[in-house]
């Protein structure tokens, strides 16, 4: 009946909500605004791939580095939500 929309990348985070009380602007809306195309992309990947150098590093306690692939896999998501565009 009604189309609701699923929330984005940008309506989510993982492991706190320091990024939400900061205030309407997220970092990654500020950045995609800083930088070219090719630059915000280039950021997002190495986001995601220094999440994934920490898994085994900074071991969350009782989560053993799984706080640090979700952060990836949405770092990612929100990369492949950027290129759908």
């Amino acid at each position: 009946m009604f189309n609701k929309k699923e929330p984005g990348t940008t309506d989510t985070q993982v492991g706190g909500t320091h990024y939400k009380e900061m205030g309407s602007a997220q970092p990654w809306e500020v950045l995609s605004k800083w930088l070219s195309p090719t630059q915000f992309k280039g950021y997002l990947l190495g986001e995601a791939i220094a999440y994934l150098a920490r898994v085994n590093i900074k071991d969350t306690p009782g989560k053993g580095g799984l706080q640090d692939i979700k952060k990836a896999h949405h770092t990612l998501t929100h990369l492949i939500e950027q290129l759908e565009k």
